[in-house]
């Protein structure tokens, strides 16, 4: 795995899971979200992602915007998103 500047993107289930160091963000996904498929960018908390839904045969590309789950969780998301360098797939 890619080490202390990388965080893990995956689904499981009805969630999207963002793990970076100890910590893990768990959040509601899409309905008909299958798999995220590829990182495409990594902005500071803003992920473009290719996306595979039960409802297309396509990839659609989506965007998931972490600063608010953060500021939701009273996380202060410059400290948080300050070290990540790169986003990564973690499916086993």
């Amino acid at each position: 795995m890619g080490g202390l500047t990388t965080a893990y993107l995956t689904n499981e289930g009805r969630y999207t899971v963002f793990r970076f160091g100890d910590e893990t963000l768990k959040f509601i996904a899409p309905y008909s979200l299958e798999k995220y498929e590829e990182i495409k960018e990594w902005d500071m908390g803003y992920i473009v992602v290719m996306t595979k839904y039960s409802h297309s045969k396509e990839l659609i590309e989506e965007y998931i915007d972490l600063r608010p789950v953060l500021k939701n969780l009273y996380i202060d998301s410059d400290d948080f998103l300050k070290p990540i360098k790169k986003v990564e797939l973690a499916y086993d």
